[in-house]
């Protein structure tokens, strides 16, 4: 039986963080995006975008991770205050590597964002998500995920639309058997 593990990210947990979100943007979004883009891609600048989310997590983000039961890290979830008038918490990335997929490991990682939203008094949550991530798309609609508006986004040439889904009562998601 598989069992995930979630906790709070630390420090130290940024150089895989950054490889996995490395890794899965060049699976996931493999013809969604330019090849070029994807090619660019480095851990170096992706460690330094999760240390500066790290970095601004005393005041408005985190960063939950998901280990297998060898604590091997398979996946986090980031997430900060946002904005927006109706939607007060945003899930900025869910991340997971293939073999952690379709497990219910994204399911506990969202879970545990609303936990933490609900605990700092916020109710509400977003999440943007590629028009051509069907699969994503998917996951966050089978999650009562309700869409709610649209934007582009640019990856060097190429424009991308962007989906916007949105749980008003992030209640919904919180797992009753907290087997985390």
């Amino acid at each position: 039986m598989f069992k995930v593990k979630i906790r709070k990210a630390n420090i130290d947990d940024i150089k895989v963080i950054s490889k996995i979100y490395v890794d899965t943007w060049k699976t996931t979004y493999n013809g969604l995006v330019p090849d070029n883009f994807l090619n660019e891609l480095s851990y170096e600048e992706a460690e330094n975008k999760w240390m500066k989310f790290f970095s601004y997590s005393l005041h408005k983000s985190f960063i939950y991770i998901a280990s297998n039961d060898s604590e091997e890290i398979i996946g986090f979830a980031a997430a900060q205050i946002n904005n927006d008038k109706k939607f007060k918490g945003e899930l900025y990335a869910l991340y997971l590597l293939p073999a952690a997929q379709g497990l219910g490991t994204g399911r506990s990682l969202i879970s545990t964002v609303a936990e933490h939203f609900m605990n700092e008094g916020i109710s509400s949550m977003m999440v943007w998500v590629m028009k051509n991530n069907k699969s994503g798309r998917g996951f966050y609609k089978r999650l009562g995920g309700k869409y709610y508006t649209h934007r582009e986004s640019q990856f060097g040439e190429c424009i991308v639309e962007d989906e916007a889904y949105g749980w008003e009562d992030i209640s919904m998601l919180s797992l009753s058997d907290k087997s985390k």
